[in-house]
Order: C-alpha cells, then sequence, then structure tokens
C-alpha cells in the first residue's frame, strides 16, 4: 500500500511556472514506477510523465522540453517541475503509483487526491 498526496497547483498566467510535489508514505517509495497524471472537465485522464524505479524517465509529447520530473527516494518525494505553462495545461494533477510502468491509468493501483493547475492567457 502507497498513500499519496499531492501540493503545489495554483493559478498563473501563460509562460508561468508550478512545482508540483507529491508525497509517499506507506511502502518502498523506490520500487514504484511512479508517474504524473492529469484530468481536465470532460476529458480522459491523460499521462503527464512518468518515472521507474531505475530513475527512466518517459514524457507525453505535449509537455516534453517543459515538463521535468524527478524523485528523491531518500525523502519519498516525486517532483514535477511545469515551466511555459499553457492555458491548455489547465487540469486536475494526480500523482499514481503503479509496479509496471505505462502511461495507462489503468495500471495504477494508487493515486493522490489530485491538486489543481489553472492556466490563464
Amino acid at each position: 500500500q502507497v498513500q499519496l498526496v499531492e501540493s503545489g497547483g495554483g493559478s498563473v498566467q501563460a509562460g508561468g511556472s508550478l512545482r508540483l510535489s507529491c508525497a509517499a508514505s506507506g511502502s518502498t517509495f523506490s520500487s514504484y514506477c511512479m508517474a504524473w497524471f492529469r484530468q481536465d472537465v470532460g476529458k480522459e485522464r491523460e499521462g503527464v510523465a512518468r518515472i521507474a524505479p531505475i530513475d527512466d524517465t518517459a514524457y507525453a509529447d505535449f509537455v516534453k522540453g517543459r515538463f521535468t520530473l524527478s524523485r528523491d527516494n531518500a525523502k519519498n518525494i516525486l517532483y514535477l517541475q511545469m515551466n511555459n505553462l499553457k492555458p491548455e495545461d489547465t487540469a486536475m494533477y494526480y500523482c499514481a503509483a503503479s509496479r509496471w510502468c505505462s502511461f495507462d491509468y489503468r495500471a495504477f493501483a494508487f493515486w493522490g487526491q489530485g491538486t489543481q493547475v489553472t492556466v490563464s492567457s
């Protein structure tokens, strides 16, 4: 079992930056694939970025070059640095953990409650 708590969301103007954090507890954080997903109202949940236990990262095309994912296994925290934010990045962002790495949200058994990101033009 893994408990996940996100923080760091907020409202910014286009071109701005935010850093999301996901604090994990309850199990061996370093052994999980960790990911960020997002979901806007009326849209399907989509994968944003993921990082394997061996620190192999992958990004969705729509965030490449703008977002950076990292993990601190000593502190059990996952970070998502988001730069050059666009209005289309507006969504609820969720942290998730899984034993298997993919961008399929159905593969992730553990989820946080989400943190809202709103980007205005």
